[in-house]
């Protein structure tokens, strides 16, 4: 008689092609050594993977797949296709004097290359992670790190027929709809803030608080009719003092929204000293968790498949210069374990032992940013 536990090794052998190992685990990949149990191969299989925030490459091949989509090889396609990720949300952050013009020209790039290429697909409606994850292709949400580029409430029409789901309100600094996480001061959100969250809630756009300051981010909340996501940071009771952390007061109020907060791996975000590890990182689900509810935590992992730290140095030392001393840079940035384009199955692994179950693990690994942002997605009246 074939029992369940010997299907799932003659399907993971079969599908991933390696022998199966004793005490139920595999290795999913020829030349790996890395071992995985079969409730997280069969887990990260049958779930819809969403990661909230999560770029196509940090370093230049980002830039170089957009201006000429022929360049992403057999083997850039490979990496994606093993990673498990059902669909990413790679906002980037514009803004400054042109940040219309700016962004409009981002999002007509990625646009160029998820056309162009046969491996991803645009994900507008809910229905389509499903559609992703059927065609074993990977989902890709347009959204903007910022939202300079609204210089009136019209132009968020004209973005969302473009293609655009996301917006995060500010980026680290003060903007005319509200203020940054970094900036000195946070007196919330302006005039034209409300009107720019009211008319998002209109069109169907999801509001995205992640980078705002504390203030601007309860008064997102406090005025959006439809849920407002918090698609990556953590939480500062774990991290004190951490400006891209989120306090407990604006957590509470992702949970009194039905929102949903996705859980970032970077480095100074989960934690303050060394060592930093895939359990501390871990730790901010389960806070989060037992605070608004497991079905209302995700992940935003904030890195491409590689990680910071895999990045060419002159453009690593570019980008921790960029920020004010708040950041907290330490010599890395990203978490070993999770700094991989395997790191969704050793995420998963890590909540396993947490004791969480198969639900609210699919939960976690995507059900729950599906759910969210299909209600985030319902025009208002």
């Amino acid at each position: 008689m074939t029992t369940r536990r010997n299907a799932i090794q003659t399907l993971a052998a079969a599908a991933i092609g390696a022998p199966f190992i004793n005490r139920g685990r595999f290795s999913l990949f020829p030349g790996d050594s890395q071992q995985y149990s079969e409730r997280c191969i069969r887990l990260m299989r049958e779930s819809i993977v969403v990661d909230m925030l999560a770029v196509f490459s940090l370093g230049p091949d980002g830039t170089k797949w957009m201006m000429n989509p022929d360049t992403f090889t057999a083997a850039d396609a490979q990496r994606w296709k093993d990673s498990g990720i059902t669909a990413i949300h790679p906002a980037q952050g514009t803004g400054g004097p042109d940040a219309y013009q700016q962004t409009f020209s981002f999002l007509s790039m990625i646009q160029g290359f998820v056309a162009a290429r046969e491996e991803f697909m645009r994900i507008d409606s809910a229905d389509d992670f499903a559609r992703a994850k059927a065609a074993g292709r990977v989902g890709v949400i347009l959204g903007v790190q910022n939202s300079q580029h609204f210089r009136t409430v019209r132009d968020i029409d004209a973005f969302h027929a473009l293609g655009q789901r996301i917006s995060q309100l500010t980026y680290n600094s003060r903007n005319m709809i509200g203020n940054g996480s970094t900036e000195r001061r946070d007196e919330g959100l302006s005039d034209f803030g409300v009107s720019v969250v009211e008319k998002m809630n209109t069109v169907g756009m999801a509001i995205d608080v992640s980078h705002c300051g504390d203030r601007t981010s309860l008064d997102a909340f406090e005025v959006s009719k439809a849920p407002v996501l918090i698609t990556h940071s953590n939480a500062r009771a774990l991290n004190p003092g951490h400006p891209r952390c989120k306090p407990d007061e604006v957590i509470r109020a992702c949970g009194k929204a039905g929102s949903i907060m996705g859980i970032t791996n970077v480095r100074n975000f989960v934690k303050d000293k060394e060592p930093t590890t895939i359990e501390d990182y871990v730790n901010h689900f389960e806070y989060v968790a037992k605070m608004i509810g497991i079905e209302q935590v995700g992940i935003g992992s904030d890195i491409d498949l590689f990680g910071y730290d895999a990045m060419p140095p002159e453009d690593y030392k570019r980008l921790k210069a960029a920020y004010k001393g708040s950041y907290a840079f330490r010599d890395k940035i990203d978490i070993e374990g999770v700094d991989h384009p395997r790191r969704m199955y050793n995420l998963t692994e890590a909540l396993i032992k947490r004791g969480y179950t198969d639900a609210q693990l699919t939960g976690i690994l995507g059900g729950n940013a599906v759910r969210v942002l299909g209600k985030a997605w319902t025009k208002t009246a």
